[in-house]
């Protein structure tokens, strides 16, 4: 399938409250609509993950981040933009989403993707993707599609068909938790 054709597919997928298996701007992950809970709720089945133990969302730009966001500190923008690595932003306050995408402390973890396949998708279904990593908790992540366990990969409903070759060592994300008054802590380096 041409990468728009995936695009479709996994779109169509999403749309009936699936679960799909993706690349994205870091290691290959387990995704769903993130304003699903029926959805999200099945991605924690598959991993076998404590449901307390929130997930990333990924959006496409600054102003589906902001539906997502109570209030977005005023340095997250020069953040994103000069980070080297792709960074995940923990945000005090999510909102629009269902609680078990939100932390129990009402927190979001919350990445700006850069990677057009993951743009193009939250674009097409209009809404937030979660991004999980593609393993049972408490295992190590895959750097690469050939890593990934056949019980992971048996238990979504779509697989996307895109970049399952490359062996290069891809990494999860950077992680930060950033305060309304600007102050940072890594959490994931």
């Amino acid at each position: 399938m041409t990468f728009e054709e995936e695009i479709k597919k996994a779109v169509a997928v999403l749309r009936e409250g699936g679960i799909i298996l993706y690349p994205t701007d870091t290691i290959w992950g387990i995704g769903c609509d993130a304003t699903n809970a029926n959805a999200v709720e099945k991605i924690f089945a598959i991993k076998n993950r404590v449901a307390n133990k929130s997930m990333i969302v990924l959006v496409d730009d600054e102003s589906r981040l902001q539906r997502y966001v109570k209030e977005v500190p005023s340095n997250a923008f020069d953040l994103i933009e000069f980070s080297e690595n792709p960074l995940t932003i923990i945000y005090p306050k999510g909102t629009n989403l269902p609680p078990t995408v939100v932390a129990e402390d009402g927190s979001v973890a919350i990445r700006i993707v850069k990677d057009d396949f993951c743009k193009q998708l939250i674009r097409k279904l209009n809404k937030p993707l979660i991004s999980t990593s593609a393993n049972i908790s408490n295992e190590g992540s895959p750097s690469n599609f050939s890593e990934i366990s056949a019980v992971i990969k048996e238990g979504v409903d779509y697989v996307v068909n895109l970049r399952q070759q490359e062996k290069k060592q891809s990494k999860p994300s950077v992680i930060m938790r950033l305060e309304l008054d600007g102050k940072i802590k890594f959490i994931r380096k």
